[in-house]
């Protein structure tokens, strides 16, 4: 891809109803979501001709989605790769443009997992699960707490760091009138907050919601069409590392180093071009790993990068704007609400959170026990 290539665009997002939502399947969920992004593009459900989704709800997710839409689709990807999928569609979504295989693709995700008792429960333990979960780590987050312990060890990073990660979503979370926890909270707070698994407290950890969520992207000519300025697709990148956390070669460096170094080259750009950034937060430490590995700091340098609500607003650092997972919302797999957020960011549609002239931005998400990382750099003209 030529630098600065414009070939696609994201030209509608939106989410449908998030928090706890009774009554509401997962294909519901996305059908408004799909309704309201192809609303907010200005396309309709005709215009359509790919299709993206992943989940855990269905053996065949996206021919279910498609049924449920009314939509056949001349191209399709089912990519799983956890929480960060959804960036990975994105890039997909670009390639399939710039082969001449489609022109507008509808991404979407939903989840029911906070309100519906009903949903499965993973009890079979399965090829490499064999040598974890027997053993009694928690899913995902004991994981998660493995990590940041060794990061604790290996550069002293402390509880009062990772807390300042949840302190500044929060406060973002208290101009979203979307956000599901939307009262101040301070690094006492988080620290007080009960263990969830140690060093992580509850605080530490994202939300368990509802909700769905859908972006639209389209080659250039059908950009042309669209309601709103396009939100081009300018870099991308992404891998894994391993499954289980056992596997992971290095408990404190991610595949977002790989993926980041894909997504500038592949953009053009430097980390000091960037005007803001959604990073995924499962957990605070997912952060501090993220923003070492993507190069936006040293390694073990994470801790002190984000003190001083530098990340918060009025910092000088404007990250995860719209709350994030950790005061947001946090269906599931939540890498499609960096994308939506990072696109309003782009086209001055933030309200009170609003950045200022934001041009360029970093969408980064992560999958599984720190497994997948999927990066992608979003631009307006």
């Amino acid at each position: 891809m030529v630098k600065h290539e414009r070939v696609a665009a994201i030209v509608g997002v939106a989410e449908s109803d998030l928090g706890i939502v009774p009554n509401k399947s997962v294909l519901q969920l996305q059908a408004k979501a799909a309704k309201l992004a192809l609303d907010d593009a200005g396309f309709a459900k005709d215009d359509v001709d790919a299709i993206f989704t992943a989940g855990n709800w269905s053996w065949a997710p996206n021919m279910m989605l498609a049924e449920y839409l009314g939509i056949q689709p001349k191209y399709t990807d089912g990519t799983n790769i956890g929480g960060s999928s959804f960036e990975s569609h994105v890039a997909h979504a670009a390639a399939g443009i710039r082969a001449g295989l489609f022109d507008v693709a509808l991404i979407t995700y939903g989840s029911t997992q906070r309100s519906n008792p009903y949903r499965p429960q993973e009890t079979a333990v399965r090829l490499t699960d064999q040598f974890e979960r027997p053993f009694g780590l928690p899913t995902p987050v004991g994981a998660y707490a493995l990590a940041a312990m060794r990061h604790m060890h290996q550069y002293g990073t402390t509880s009062e760091q990772l807390a300042e990660v949840a302190v500044a979503a929060r406060s973002w979370a208290a101009m979203n009138q979307k956000a599901m926890k939307r009262e101040p909270i301070s690094i006492q707070d988080v620290l007080d907050s009960r263990w969830i698994c140690e060093p992580l407290h509850l605080l530490d950890c994202c939300l368990v919601t509802d909700g769905g969520g859908a972006v639209v992207v389209a080659s250039a000519k059908a950009a042309e069409n669209a309601k709103k300025p396009p939100v081009w697709i300018l870099g991308h990148g992404e891998t894994h590392t391993h499954n289980t956390i056992t596997n992971m070669p290095d408990l404190t460096i991610t595949g977002a180093r790989e993926s980041g170094q894909q997504a500038f080259r592949m953009a053009g750009i430097t980390h000091d071009d960037l005007d803001v950034v959604e990073i995924y937060d499962s957990f605070t430490i997912t952060v501090l790993l993220s923003l070492e590995a993507l190069g936006f700091c040293k390694p073990g340098e994470s801790g002190e990068f984000v003190s001083g609500g530098r990340t918060a607003p009025g910092g000088d650092f404007p990250m995860n704007t719209n709350g994030g997972g950790l005061s947001y919302c946090h269906p599931g797999m939540y890498g499609i609400f960096l994308l939506i957020e990072a696109a309003r960011q782009l086209r001055g549609e933030c309200g009170e959170r609003q950045l200022q002239d934001a041009k360029l931005a970093l969408v980064h998400g992560t999958g599984g026990v720190l497994s997948s990382s999927s990066t992608v750099i979003l631009g307006r003209d």
